[in-house]
């Protein structure tokens, strides 16, 4: 009987899920494995019914080379993704097959779930099972390695804020986005004269913000980890824009970033793992900036543009890589992994370095406080990423 393996894509999806998904597929049968994969994330475990009689079709897919052929061109992920993580389950999204049991209930008001999770897997007669995604799906795949149960982590966050990697993947993809993007927008902040503000995804992490900036040349840049003078950036960009011979001045502003004094901008209910939708820092600013200096101000919000779409060469690359050493590492009996990259290669570490720490900007080292601005110099010796 052929030896069977899982894989799962969880959180929000980023370019270059399918080419991890196809290469692990193609090497996995190739080394005569069965691949199965779990629809929607940690979701899957919760919802398939661990009983022969059942139909789990909708949770549950077998992946070939036929299947997968040419999922690699397009962005997204075929397994589709959710943000549910078992051990942090509300009380709204529980399926009804579960709710008669004697779940462990959380302080907050959340299920604990992890034990009917462990129970679908029992059923599934995994080998290993192998997770892609960000601090969260990740954080679930170390509770359940801590469990016994034989799980590989892949980094995925267009924020690159996984703790534990230098790089994950789709970040390259939303840099290349955002810096096309915020060009694209000079010529209609140009044309009329304008300040032009661009808020970016990065909800802990200015990274993507940072090097977005950097690379696009913008005037200022608000990151996630310092709170901002509004006075101050408005001083300064209107001074830039009057330096400006076309008369425009550019800012672009992590979700997460806040003025001093204040918090972040959320809004609505927290999602099924406690998280609040962010944004508006940059409707703010917008906002300061009319009042301050009566002058007109596009404001762009381009969210989900940044991971929509096919990934970048680096992405494939990084992608497939990793998805090759996941295989490495099944074909090798070593399971409890995160694969990285550390310094610039490829590596891995226990995957219970997931959630140790939170990896942000070194605003000291990259970031210059006082003029809102990356100061990205003296890179030699550094790794290609700055991490």
């Amino acid at each position: 009987m052929a030896k069977r393996v899982g894989i799962l894509t969880g959180g929000g999806d980023v370019p270059g899920l399918n080419a991890a998904i196809q290469q692990f597929v193609w090497r996995m049968e190739d080394e005569g494995y069965e691949v199965l994969g779990l629809r929607r994330g940690w979701g899957a475990l919760l919802h398939v019914k661990p009983y022969h009689a059942e139909d789990n079709s909708s949770w549950l897919v077998p992946l070939t080379r036929a299947n997968t052929r040419t999922i690699d061109r397009s962005g997204g992920t075929i397994l589709h993704s959710s943000r549910i993580n078992p051990a942090l389950t509300k009380p709204d999204i529980v399926p009804e097959h579960l709710r008669d049991r004697q779940n462990k209930i959380l302080p907050d008001g959340r299920f604990d779930l992890t034990d009917a999770a462990l129970e679908v897997l029992r059923y599934l007669h995994l080998d290993t099972l192998v997770a892609i995604g960000g601090d969260g799906t990740l954080s679930f795949a170390r509770r359940l390695h801590l469990e016994g149960v034989k799980v590989i982590g892949l980094p995925k966050t267009m924020d690159n804020d996984v703790f534990g990697t230098d790089y994950c993947i789709g970040f390259s993809t939303a840099i290349t986005r955002s810096v096309t993007f915020i060009n694209d927008l000079r010529t209609v902040a140009g044309s009329h004269e304008r300040f032009l503000v661009v808020e970016l995804f990065g909800r802990y992490s200015g990274e993507t913000c940072l090097l977005s900036s950097y690379l696009a040349g913008t005037d200022r840049a608000l990151i996630a980890e310092v709170p901002f003078d509004a006075q101050r950036v408005v001083e300064m960009l209107a001074e830039d824009k009057r330096n400006n011979p076309s008369n425009y001045a550019v800012a672009t502003v992590s979700e997460g970033a806040f003025p001093a004094g204040g918090k972040p901008f959320e809004t609505g209910e927290a999602d099924a793992v406690g998280n609040r939708e962010l944004g508006g820092v940059g409707r703010f600013l917008r906002e300061e900036l009319q009042k301050n200096t009566q002058d007109r101000v596009i404001y762009q919000r381009l969210g989900y543009l940044m991971r929509s779409g096919a990934p970048d060469s680096l992405d494939r690359l990084v992608a497939r890589n990793f998805a090759a050493l996941a295989a490495d590492l099944i074909l090798a009996g070593k399971t409890g992994r995160l694969i990285s990259i550390q310094d610039g290669r490829y590596t891995t570490q226990p995957l219970e370095i997931v959630g140790e720490g939170k990896k942000q900007v070194d605003v000291e080292r990259f970031y210059d406080r006082e003029r809102y601005r990356p100061n990205i110099v003296g890179v030699m010796g550094l790794p290609m990423f700055l991490c």
